[in-house]
């Protein structure tokens, strides 16, 4: 009994000095938030003395705040959020949510994120070697690759590998496919981010997921709209003066509106805009840039 006791002793007496330490760093962090004191996830890794789990645990929930931090304070520097990202994976190779939460924070222009995409991608590469079943991995590499570096060659071989895995659903194939055949085609790009919105609970996704599906549905019906213009030029020998006009000549149904339920305006050269009072957001490049080949 005493032999055990005393186990039990040195053990907690071990984690108290672990907590101690953690304490101390987490103290000095808030005190100085422009600094990281311990930027080695190995010597965290080590000087954690078996709790390396836990301490990924604490800097995975420091990088939650310091991120949510820089989002409530609108700062627009997010230096510290890849070191502290590298030290939670570091730690704890198998904490996912560090790779799918990381990957967007990291990639998110700024002021909603680091705009590093690159950084981004390195990290979702390392969750995919160190967990290689979660072919989910393979979808957020692939989103990068697609919607942030326009680079369709590399986003089709990564929903090509990822649909590989016996987990992964269908539409990783469609996904492939899809981005092989038409690139930055806004219909791939609606379906992506759909699967973006459907895929997580967190709020905060959702939103900023809402917002790009939006934005690109807008489009698509900017994009009808201009076309029936141009129908309408081809009729009649000039612009319509009004999207009314070109349901007046049974070019549209109807007056077409955005997601914030607003109409949509048509410009005298026949190009469509959104309502100067709309909250829907235009962030699509209009002309995706063809498919490359990947850099040497």
């Amino acid at each position: 009994m005493a032999p055990t006791l005393g186990l039990l002793l040195a053990a907690w007496g071990a984690s108290a000095l672990v907590q101690m330490s953690v304490d101390r760093e987490m103290a000095r962090y808030r005190e100085s938030p422009e600094i990281l004191w311990i930027s080695s996830g190995k010597v965290l890794r080590t000087l954690s003395l078996g709790h390396q789990s836990l301490l990924a645990d604490v800097y995975w929930t420091r990088t939650v705040q310091y991120y949510g931090s820089r989002l409530r304070d609108h700062k627009t520097d997010f230096s510290l959020l890849g070191p502290l990202l590298d030290i939670t994976v570091t730690l704890d190779p198998q904490l996912t949510v560090a790779y799918y939460f990381g990957s967007i924070f990291l990639s998110e222009k700024p002021p909603r994120g680091a705009g590093d995409p690159k950084h981004a991608i390195a990290l979702l590469q390392h969750g995919i070697v160190a967990n290689p079943d979660e072919w989910r991995l393979w979808h957020h590499l692939g989103f990068l690759y697609y919607w942030e570096l326009r680079d369709y060659v590399r986003a089709a071989a990564a929903y090509q590998a990822g649909a590989k895995n016996p987990k992964a659903r269908d539409w990783m194939k469609v996904m492939a496919a899809a981005i092989t055949e038409k690139g930055g085609n806004l219909q791939t790009s609606l379906f992506l981010w759909s699967r973006i919105y459907d895929s997580t609970e967190d709020p905060t996704i959702r939103k900023n997921a809402a917002g790009h599906i939006d934005g690109i549905k807008a489009q698509i019906d900017m994009e009808a709209i201009e076309k029936r213009a141009q129908q309408f030029q081809e009729q009649n020998g000039r612009w319509p003066a009004s999207i009314a006009e070109m349901v007046s000549h049974g070019l549209l149904p109807g007056v077409p509106v955005d997601a914030a339920g607003f109409p949509y305006r048509l410009k005298p050269d026949g190009t469509a805009a959104l309502n100067p009072a709309s909250t829907v957001t235009l962030d699509y490049n209009h002309s995706p840039a063809p498919p490359r080949a990947p850099a040497p």
